[in-house]
């Protein structure tokens, strides 16, 4: 169904594959894995043809029909949510006119050839899933928590991850041959998640994904195409499986570059040695043996990260209390908040995509006003805010840059040290942010976290777009930091471990 040859693509200095090589065969439902800044994305954009790579090139099944999911697709805003989706049937809607006009043309010139024509076109209708639209349309926005959104609701209306969810809702109506799918859990609460993880299971196409999500993926995956090294391999079943099979194909990697980089340093060495000498032959017949090896690419040299939120000292028995909080814009989101957290509790807040877990915080933030009700936190709170919307005010600005302006009186020295915490190595603190993948953005969203002094940590959905070993060591930071930690995640494995009080704002 799709095929990548000898795949190249370089940014500047930084290369992000070599000789990348892919084949998706049939009814495979493949995850797309790697670090972040492995250039997954960038692969997607290859695939759709966004992007033309530097060298190589992609071969997609004549009439098979490709979907992406595209975050930033242009959307009608005029139109309605029932409107929007009613265009994944735009083919048949079409014929559906056509048949119109044809009966319209038979009534006034008598052609039997326009009967003809127009039961040819009747008989694809009945054979499709037309008349079954609002049927489908209906167990979509139920499954992906939509429908609460109101169908009539405008386009034009929605929340980002409002408007993900009715584009993924669309995507998945078409029931394209190859699916594409990049991070489509990051907008979805766990019921939605489970309702799409079934959907996935019985798709009878073929698709990539791309997520972050190990058990989203474990659950949808018949194979894992891993991009490590500036390489891709391709391993036949789920994502523990694929894991398991990497570590032992890690290890023998690595054991072949630490050899095969002596075998260089040694003969380099030799040539050094004796090329003017009376050995010059010898050493001038290893220099072609040397010209001619199929070098290794290096491990990578990705940073490990180890978050350290830095605490500032507060004495207090509250972390904060709320008494009849009403939330919303125009309207209230929910019904009057009565909420108590104790100093030093970790906790997460649960519920529906769209319920209202962002607003909350950015009213606790004082960025919207509440509608009614009170709230308050005891002197000397210092709150640290991670907020999910990856959007800056100069996207030309690199890391060091956008750091440097909030921390004017830092070094440069201890702005690289803080973004290399954050797992983003010395070369990509230069590159501009919209440059970055969500990854390595989210990481400098985190790095800045690591500089401000606070004792109340509110983060809102972090583990968006980072891999599993950020994953990892964000999560034993939260664990281990000593104030008072809030988060919004739809992610259970994140949060459960060093969590003690789960809030669902449900119902």
């Amino acid at each position: 169904m799709l095929r990548l040859e000898h795949i190249r693509q370089q940014f500047a200095d930084k290369i992000l594959y070599e000789d990348l090589n892919l084949q998706v065969n049939d009814q495979e439902h493949v995850g797309l894995i790697g670090q972040n800044g492995a250039g997954k994305s960038t692969l997607i954009k290859i695939i759709t043809g966004e992007l033309l790579p530097d060298e190589g090139r992609v071969e997609i099944s004549k009439n098979s029909q490709l979907g992406y999911l595209d975050q930033y697709v242009h959307i009608e805003e005029q139109l309605t949510i029932y409107e929007f989706l009613k265009t994944a049937f735009q083919l048949e809607l079409d014929k559906e006119a056509a048949i119109e006009k044809l009966y319209a043309r038979y009534g006034a010139e008598l052609d039997e050839r326009l009967l003809d024509k127009a039961g040819k076109l009747q008989t694809e209708l009945d054979q499709s899933d037309f008349y079954q639209l609002d049927t489908l349309i209906e167990e979509m926005v139920s499954g992906l928590g939509i429908k609460a959104l109101g169908l009539d609701t405008l386009v034009r209306n929605l929340s980002g991850g409002q408007r993900s969810k009715v584009i993924l809702a669309k995507l998945l109506l078409e029931k394209p041959d190859i699916l594409v799918l990049d991070e489509p859990t990051n907008h979805l609460d766990d019921q939605h998640i489970r309702w799409l993880i079934d959907f996935l299971q019985n798709f009878e196409g073929t698709f990539l994904v791309i997520s972050h999500d190990q058990n989203f993926l474990n659950a949808i995956t018949t194979h894992i195409a891993d991009i490590e090294f500036g390489k891709l391999t391709k391993y036949t079943g789920n994502l523990k499986k694929a894991l398991k099979q990497k570590e032992a194909n890690k290890e023998s990697y690595l054991k072949q570059y630490a050899a095969q980089k002596k075998y260089i340093e040694k003969t380099e060495s030799y040539i050094r040695k004796y090329k003017a000498g009376s050995r010059s032959t010898m050493a001038k017949s290893r220099e072609k043996q040397l010209a001619k090896i199929d070098r290794l690419t290096p491990p990578s040299e990705a940073a490990k990260p180890q978050f350290q939120f830095p605490y500032h000292e507060i004495v207090c028995t509250l972390a904060i209390t709320t008494d009849r909080l009403v939330i919303g814009y125009d309207q209230p989101l929910l019904k009057p908040i009565n909420l108590t957290i104790r100093y030093g509790e970790k906790i997460a807040i649960r519920g529906f995509n769209g319920i209202g877990k962002s607003t909350l915080l950015k009213t606790l933030l004082g960025e919207i006003p509440a509608i009614s009700g009170s709230f308050s936190f005891p002197a000397h709170t210092r709150i640290n805010y991670f907020e999910q919307e990856l959007q800056w005010r100069s996207p030309l600005e690199t890391p060091l840059q956008y750091l440097g302006k909030l921390y004017p009186k830092a070094s440069n020295k201890e702005l690289r040290r803080h973004l290399s915490q954050a797992g983003l190595i010395s070369q990509l603190a230069q590159e501009s942010l919209k440059r970055l993948s969500g990854g390595e953005q989210t990481k400098v969203k985190l790095a800045q976290m690591t500089m401000a002094p606070a004792n109340f940590l509110i983060l809102d959905e972090p583990t968006n777009h980072i891999d599993q070993e950020t994953k990892e060591s964000l999560q034993k930071s939260l664990a281990d930091y000593p104030g008072t930690v809030l988060v919004v995640s739809h992610e259970q494995n994140f949060y459960e471990p060093f969590v003690e009080r789960i809030i669902e704002i449900e119902g």
